[in-house]
């Protein structure tokens, strides 16, 4: 079998940086340029910023760290500022709409790459789908805090834990019809709802510290004890297994206990790079507006985290309202309770750009595998508000039967697998590029590169290893029905493959003339023609 068949037949087929970046293949390139630095730090606030900024913090205080959770904050944000530099490194050299997805495809082969686009979609999918869920739960609550009629036929259709749910329905459709319009209308709408969500942000910080007391903070780390009966995580598993203990919460141990949680709530930043592709300059751009969007967020969790232990305490939250948000109840406690109302419109608005932001990256990571032909290709194909409006539909007219048929809320945790397992090929992809293509032009340079990478990787698989086992067995059922589906059409289709199977160009063979005499020069051709061609 010679070289060509191999390649053709390989699953570890690698796209070339210049096709995947369409330096060499024209017409790759077909997203519109919307973007530039200031939206992509909207676009990342937009997703990171969500229900969690006004909860997590009281629930891992309450259960986990206590005031330490100030500290679990720093570590989440770290591992994921490894995690941001390694996207950033790689964005700068494929900026294209697939983000992990193109970066696999490009360091480690065909399959890896599809194993990855198949947990983005997993991940973005019921990310689209739980979140609309919970956007109904929450525009349901403010409904009542602000006092708003109910009709009883209504009242069974919304706010709904599972089955049909009208609310999350109207939200799904109304956000697919404006990606499916046009992307400047839904980056108008997003720059206003972060801005808005911010401001209520700002409000709850000033309102918090208000209430500031210090003694709230001690002790700041409390003794540890044996962690609640609960559902085991693969760690606990481990742990388990190899020493016979029992996880603890609190002390040491709780305060990087509570940092995967922490980090899942920072996930979103990785979304910007779906975005390169609709990015002006954006080798330069994009790993700015990851890092900045990133730091920007972390400093909004760590400061409502200090506002709000700071306004309650540890011991605080227990006696807490548990049929309130968080937040809204701890305001009620310290007699603030005009606060609960703006806490509403706050959650609503930022659960509302998260769907946004999701629902275009799932998009652009459906367009990219299309037309790599490892979906369908018409799925890549542009309308005329040019934008891929059939992958945009497909997208959220799966998210829509999802959110109304399964018992979505249950499967949150796949949304944090699906995201971790694509975190692991990042650094791995700047590792593998490095060594193979050491002299490709990276704008954007992870510093110490071969010791951040590992270090990545490590703390990636930290957090993976506090999942719980169940979400593990979910995720492996998932990535095998990908497989299938790829070895019957996607191996197949591939435009790698296709481009592989054709056959090389016609050369033109120039006609051999006699040679020229010894020292003669070389014979003439036709009048006009000039020299003949030596052969």
């Amino acid at each position: 079998m010679t070289w060509d068949m191999r390649m053709r037949n390989n699953m570890f087929r690698r796209l070339p940086v210049e096709r995947a970046t369409g330096r060499l293949y024209g017409g790759r390139h077909r997203l519109r340029v919307v973007y530039r630095t200031r939206d992509l730090v909207v676009l990342g606030l937009g997703v990171m910023i969500g229900s969690g900024i006004f909860k997590i913090a009281g629930e891992q205080a309450a259960a986990t760290a206590g005031p330490g959770v100030l500290i679990s904050f720093l570590v989440a944000g770290g591992v994921c500022l490894l995690v941001a530099l390694a996207f950033a490194e790689l964005s700068s050299i494929i900026p294209v709409a697939g983000s992990s997805y193109s970066f696999s495809y490009v360091a480690f082969g065909e399959v890896w790459a599809w194993v990855v686009g198949w947990a983005l979609i997993m991940e973005l999918l019921l990310a689209a789908s739980v979140l609309a869920r919970v956007w109904s739960l929450y525009a349901t609550q403010a409904l009542n805090d602000f006092s708003v009629p109910v009709p009883g036929w209504l009242g069974d259709l919304i706010g709904q834990q599972k089955g049909p749910d009208l609310f999350a329905l109207l939200i799904l459709v109304l956000v697919v019809l404006m990606l499916a319009t046009g992307s400047r209308l839904s980056l108008k709408t997003l720059w206003y709802m972060v801005m808005a969500k911010v401001i209520v942000i700002g409000l709850v910080i000033a309102t918090g510290l208000k209430f500031f007391s210090p003694g709230n903070l001690t002790p700041f780390v409390p003794p540890a004890r044996p962690a609640p009966e609960g559902d085991q995580t693969v760690l606990d598993a481990l742990l388990g297994a190899i020493g016979g203990g029992t996880p603890h919460v609190f002390g040491v141990w709780g305060i990087f206990a509570a940092a995967p949680a922490i980090a899942f709530a920072y996930i979103g930043f990785d979304l910007i790079a779906t975005a390169s592709e609709e990015t002006e300059d954006a080798p330069r751009k994009v790993p700015r507006g990851i890092i900045t969007a990133l730091l920007a967020a972390v400093v909004l969790y760590a400061t409502v985290a200090f506002a709000l232990v700071g306004m309650v305490g540890t011991n605080g939250f227990a006696a807490l309202n548990p049929d309130k948000l968080l937040i809204a109840a701890a305001f009620d406690s310290v007699g603030a309770g005009a606060m609960g109302k703006l806490v509403d419109v706050g959650v609503v608005l930022a659960l509302t750009t998260v769907i946004l932001v999701v629902l275009i990256s799932l998009t652009r990571v459906i367009f990219s595998m299309s037309r790599d032909g490892l979906l369908p290709r018409p799925l890549a194909s542009m309308s005329r508000y040019k934008v891929p409006s059939r992958a945009t539909m497909l997208a959220g007219g799966a998210a829509v039967v999802m959110s109304q048929t399964f018992d979505v809320l249950t499967l949150e945790q796949l949304v944090v697998m699906g995201t971790l397992f694509a975190f692991l090929f990042v650094p791995a992809s700047v590792l593998a590029l490095r060594r193979s293509q050491p002299d490709l032009h990276r704008p954007f340079r992870v510093p110490a590169a071969s010791l951040t990478a590992v270090a990545t990787i490590l703390a990636v698989g930290w957090l993976m290893v506090n999942l719980k086992v169940q979400t593990w067995a979910y995720f492996g059922v998932w990535m095998v029905a990908g497989l299938l589906l790829y070895m019957v059409y996607g191996r197949r289709k591939s435009q790698m493959k296709l481009l592989l199977d054709e056959p090389p160009p016609e050369r033109p063979v120039a006609a051999r003339l006699s040679a020229p005499p010894p020292g003669g020069a070389p014979l003439a051709g036709p009048p006009g023609t000039g020299p003949a061609p030596y052969p």
